[in-house]
């Protein structure tokens, strides 16, 4: 697979994006920066940060998408990978780099396994089993219905939201710091809310969002995994935080991601919109539980993902925003 400026297939020989990109490269900084991992050894890798999160720790979809690279790199271009299932077992520290093991689990006919291990500090911080599949035609085909909403085109971006927000000379001026904390952040993603949420409101909502999302920059038609890894990174971003909907009243304290799985089921382009379908079946002992679909934009169903993760909350109701 490759997925970056130095990239290199199973075969450890460079892949076809070979070389740093030039100045003014338009090409997805998830491509160039955060998915390009420098290979140490035949089964080992080290990953870099780009956007670390208000809450100094890791992003979860950064872990996942970095260990999908290492995986993709243990196995043969004429597989894809249809499923991961991972499990964040201690705080990622953003100060250091990460390093990825990964083991040869098993290479059969038609369907390969790798395990991988991502290390800080000598301790394992995240953990992933990654299933590859040669193409294989079947006539048991279905699918749900992708939900009928605007095109991204009609609606404004996650950016231009907030902008809005900030111009209502009544917000308080903590939320004013929020907002402009989170507008000057980083993030390498594209979004547009399809019912964004009222922030001032504190009323409960249902536990369903709809959001279009892209990586930003370029990637274009390549090996699937690239898209895929991309897709994984993608994946996490405001994920559980479709389990808080209906408890807007309360203050979170504490919210992190436990485990994290994907299903492939179709061909896309991560840096073509795609509607990221979530809901939230279910929360109580502290957890909250999201699921989440992917669709590409004639109606494919591309991924599905899930996710548990800790929700900790003060029992105090918030105060009003304005």
């Amino acid at each position: 697979m490759a997925a970056s400026g130095d990239a290199e297939g199973a075969d450890g020989k460079p892949g076809p994006v070979a070389g740093r990109p030039p100045p003014g490269d338009l090409r997805s900084v998830l491509i160039t920066s955060v998915l390009n991992l420098e290979r140490l050894e035949v089964d080992l890798f080290r990953g870099r940060h780009h956007w670390v999160p208000a809450t100094q720790r890791l992003f979860g979809g950064q872990i996942v998408g970095q260990a999908l690279v290492a995986a993709a790199r243990a196995v043969s271009r004429d597989e894809q990978v249809h499923s991961l299932h991972c499990y964040f077992v201690r705080a990622g520290d953003p100060k250091v780099p990460v390093l990825y093991e990964v083991e040869r689990t098993r290479t059969g006919k038609s369907f390969s396994v790798r395990s991988v291990k991502a290390i800080q500090h000598g301790k394992p911080i995240f953990t992933c089993q990654a299933s590859f599949q040669l193409s294989q035609e079947s006539p048991v085909q279905h699918q749900f219905t992708m939900p009928a909403v605007p095109p991204p085109e009609e609606l404004l971006t996650q950016e231009e939201l907030i902008q809005k927000f900030l111009q209502n000379p009544n917000l308080a001026e903590r939320y004013r710091k929020h907002l402009n904390k989170i507008q000057a952040e980083d993030v390498p993603i594209d979004i547009k809310p399809v019912n964004p949420p009222d922030i001032f409101c504190s009323e409960p909502q249902e536990p369903k969002q709809l959001f279009w999302v892209r990586a930003r920059g370029y990637i274009g038609e390549t090996d699937m995994k690239v898209h895929c890894c991309v897709a994984a990174y993608i994946s996490d971003y405001a994920f559980l935080g479709t389990a808080l909907l209906p408890h807007r009243q309360y203050r979170i304290k504490f919210m992190v991601s436990l485990d994290h799985s994907m299903w492939f089921h179709a061909s896309f382009r991560a840096d073509h919109w795609m509607l990221y379908e979530c809901e939230s079946p279910w929360a109580g002992g502290c957890r909250g539980l999201v699921q989440g679909r992917l669709w590409r934009r004639d109606g494919i169903l591309a991924v599905t993902c899930a996710q548990e993760g800790v929700i900790r909350a003060e029992q105090t109701p918030n105060q009003s925003k304005l």
